[in-house]
């Protein structure tokens, strides 16, 4: 993993409220994506994950701020230049009956493409090298739809690769996922990461989430309440005041990150009074 770098941000936002209708999802919100980590945003349900990742992808546009993205205000580029920069991958995506994996990738190419500049060998030879970094490139002429899960998430990611770029947002890359696929999925992230991609992912799971980011977002009602290094982070507080979890933060014996046990009800030690009781 790499060491994370406060000084340099590739995407952020300034000050930036959103909501759907009159309900505010993220109030007067500072983000900083720190360059060449895994930054991944957790939090319960309804807190604004995905909201902040559509919004940092401009998918939603704030009510007001400014989404950054390489310095600039993310609003007044153009389409095909935010393409070229930064590749998403949305939650459950979903494509057109019959399409072959060969052709949803290639669909990555479509922001280089233009009236003067068609399909060449080049775009051909990043598809097929994207597949292959996926470890798809033997599925090429199946349909998606025909794929497991796991297939499918590698595919996907497979396109966001043939955009070019190296700053990817992922929102939930393992949703629906058992979790030797999901394992796998997040062991291409890292991957990725490693060959010098920025990545910003919304996962689920915190375990899995602390073991592979560089850089936790913890999110609570449209704010941010922690942002850091896990081993900075991640305390038996935080996840009770956040989550509302009872658990237990050990060291994991694999990653030497904070390993957390949930306690259910079942399990938590009764008082000497409620023993007697």
């Amino acid at each position: 993993m790499t060491a994370l770098r406060n000084d340099v941000a590739r995407l952020g936002t300034d000050g930036v409220t959103v909501g759907y209708g009159d309900r505010v999802v993220l109030d007067n919100l500072d983000v900083s994506i720190p360059t060449g980590v895994i930054t991944t945003v957790i939090g319960p349900n309804g807190c604004g994950k995905s909201t902040l990742l559509r919004t940092l992808s401009r998918l939603l546009k704030p009510r007001q701020g400014t989404v950054l993205l390489d310095g600039h205000d993310i609003a007044r580029l153009r389409t095909k230049d935010v393409a070229k920069k930064m590749g998403l991958l949305p939650q459950a995506p979903i494509a057109p009956d019959g399409l072959t994996v060969a052709d949803l990738v290639a669909r990555g190419r479509h922001p280089h493409q233009s009236w003067v500049r068609q399909w060449s060998s080049d775009d051909a030879g990043i598809v097929a090298k994207s597949l292959e970094m996926t470890g798809v490139a033997d599925l090429a002429h199946r349909p998606v739809d025909s794929l497991s899960g796991g297939q499918r998430q590698r595919v996907w990611i497979s396109m966001t690769l043939a955009q070019g770029t190296d700053l990817l947002l992922l929102d939930e890359p393992t949703t629906y996922l058992d979790l030797a696929h999901a394992i796998d999925v997040i062991d291409l992230v890292d991957d990725l990461h490693e060959g010098g991609c920025t990545i910003v992912m919304v996962l689920h799971d915190l375990n899995l989430a602390v073991r592979y980011s560089d850089n936790l977002i913890v999110m609570k009602s449209g704010s941010i309440v922690a942002q850091g290094h896990p081993s900075e982070v991640i305390t038996s507080d935080l996840l009770l005041d956040t989550f509302g979890l009872q658990a237990k933060v050990i060291d994991d014996p694999v990653s030497e990150r904070p390993l957390i046990v949930p306690i259910g009800r079942t399990h938590v030690t009764p008082t000497s009074d409620e023993r007697l009781g």
